[in-house]
């Protein structure tokens, strides 16, 4: 059970909470950040932080604690602030975001940031390591599931297909894959640089357990990861989310992989996202 398990009303005002956090932490960081990428996902991680995962920091030494890995590990920022509002980091770690010797770095490192679990970057390289600790939780009876996010375009990347063999073979039904498809890369459209679609047709040929969901549209979130259960398939959520989903002009625009908010932009920003 989450410790947290907020409404959807209370889900959907931490998000936004969350976006402030974010617009702030990388217009103030010295290195840039990925803001679009960061905000893609800030539903699927409330949501999982909030009110799915048994997960907080009082369980980080509980074998039986449910484990998160951010796969997408360039989207650490909005990682970071999800972990600042569940409590694993102080908030004012935030403002030292890709600061020298700051314990945020710009990928996820596990030895510096507390509720980290794994060191991503390089993509392709968190699903792997998801289904070898599935695969043991399995083996040793536990209840732990694991839950992964993905980019679309990380999808491109061939080790995630070969741990997705591994994980239909074993029947691996404690492993739940969500995929952030906001459609778009670095340099432009996943479509256009490396078309993976249908998604959902290959991870079915692969054995995966697949639904689909509205990733920015908490409740349909919600609904979808609640709705998951234990058939002896892993399972995979395909979310359609917009990048840069939350302002206006950030959304949707491939420029905003790598660029953050500036001077007015980020008062603008802020502006949107004031709590209804």
């Amino acid at each position: 059970m989450n410790p947290f398990s907020l409404s959807i009303i209370e889900l959907e005002k931490k998000a936004r909470s969350i976006r402030r956090r974010i617009i702030v932490l990388n217009a103030e960081s010295p290195a840039g950040g990925h803001t679009g990428a960061d905000l893609s996902q800030v539903e699927l991680l409330t949501a999982l932080y909030f009110r799915i995962l048994h997960c907080a920091p009082q369980l980080k030494d509980s074998d039986e604690r449910d484990i998160y890995i951010q796969s997408k590990g360039h989207a650490v920022g909005g990682y970071y602030c999800v972990l600042a509002e569940a409590g694993f980091i102080p908030l004012d770690w935030l403002s030292t975001y890709q600061h020298a010797d700051s314990h945020l770095p710009g990928h996820p490192v596990k030895h510096k940031t507390p509720g980290v679990e794994l060191n991503t970057g390089a993509l392709g390289h968190g699903l792997p390591v998801a289904v070898g600790i599935a695969l043991a939780a399995k083996r040793n009876h536990s209840k732990r599931r694991v839950f992964v996010v993905t980019g679309d375009g990380e999808l491109a990347e061939g080790s995630n297909w070969e741990a997705a063999l591994v994980a239909a073979h074993y029947q691996l039904d404690n492993l739940v894959i969500i995929n952030d498809k906001n459609n778009l890369q670095l340099a432009g459209s996943t479509k256009e640089i490396l078309n993976t679609d249908p998604l959902d047709e290959k991870w079915r040929a692969f054995g995966m357990e697949v639904t689909e969901c509205r990733g920015n549209d908490m409740a349909n979130v919600v609904a979808t990861l609640e709705g998951l259960q234990p058939n002896g398939k892993p399972h995979v959520v395909i979310a359609h989310t917009t990048k840069g989903a939350g302002i206006s002009f950030i959304q949707g625009r491939p420029e905003w992989h790598h660029r953050v908010p500036k001077g007015e932009e980020i008062e603008l920003a802020l502006e949107e996202l004031k709590d209804e």
